[in-house]
């Protein structure tokens, strides 16, 4: 049995970490609300403007062709959305098993021939996949530092460019889609090329195109990929905070259980020491009477 003394202790380092865990939760749950309003405000607008795409993008244009381009997958590039830190439950190794399995199943001769390449978002991602061989862009893994709009565009910008440009046949993003405080849905969506005819909401509306169809479409799917990753990575960042508030929570309500076990771990050594105590002076005192 564990002496009082390594039972006290073991209850005060209990206490500071619940206290830890209980911070923690009120911060993460003050992110989440932030975070939450940002991405409730989104969706509206994404599914609109998807919508609009899914009506626009089956015209035949020459503006249209490079994002709409299907090419045998041979390069594919995959935008990776982690976290920063820890201590958010699942949320960043359902991220990271996924991607292990698209490179060792539906990618594994791409993966082999060295032809896959991973672009992190989140320091999580960053770290696991810098320490395995393998293609990285690693100059975008510090977005949530400054989660703007305009810096998610910049790396838009750098995945448009480089499937306009063949280096990359297909790219896919990997990320948590948030859905309340506890669940957090992986998903696996294909970013370019668009395929217009599998769009489950293409709808046949009649739209007049002013100044002009071309130019429409030629500003339009480049916002709205940009808008397409910026949902992608709010939806993540909501997540996180959801996990981690949740985790917190259940960390706090394990402490708490784990302190009364302590408790009554101390008061029962407490009362076999008084005990003991007890009956050593009983029987020096019976040892004096027999004398």
């Amino acid at each position: 049995m564990a002496s009082l003394k390594e039972v006290k202790s073991r209850i005060t380092s209990v206490i500071s970490t619940q206290q830890i865990t209980k911070a923690m939760k009120m911060v993460a749950a003050a992110k989440l609300r932030r975070s939450q309003e940002r991405i409730t405000q989104m969706r509206p607008f994404s599914q609109k403007l998807s919508d609009l795409l899914a009506n626009l993008s089956g015209a035949e244009t020459d503006g249209q062709a490079w994002y709409s381009q299907v090419r045998e997958e041979k390069k594919i590039l995959i935008v990776v959305v982690s976290s920063d830190r820890g201590l958010c439950g699942s949320f960043n190794s359902s991220i990271l098993k996924a991607t292990t399995r698209l490179l060792l199943e539906k990618y594994a001769d791409q993966q082999k021939k060295g032809n896959v390449t991973i672009l992190p978002i989140g320091k999580k991602a960053f770290e696991f996949f810098g320490k395995r061989k393998g293609k990285m862009v690693g100059d975008h893994w510090n977005l949530f530092s400054e989660l703007t709009f305009a810096r998610t565009s910049v790396i838009a910008d750098f995945l448009m460019e480089g499937f306009q440009a063949q280096e990359y046949d297909k790219i896919e993003i990997v990320y948590n889609e948030f859905k309340n405080v506890a669940t957090q849905i992986l998903r696996i969506e294909q970013f370019l090329p668009i395929l217009p005819g599998k769009q489950e909401t293409k709808t046949n509306v009649d739209y007049l195109y002013q100044p002009g169809q071309e130019e429409i479409l030629t500003g339009l799917i480049p916002k709205s990929l940009k808008v397409q990753l910026y949902k992608a990575v709010l939806d993540s960042n909501a997540s996180e905070n959801g996990a981690r508030m949740t985790a917190m929570d259940k960390a706090t309500e394990n402490a708490g259980e784990l302190l009364k076990e302590l408790k009554l771990t101390y008061n029962r050594t407490r009362q076999a020491a008084i005990t003991k105590e007890i009956l050593e002076i009983v029987a020096g005192a019976e040892a004096l009477k027999s004398a």
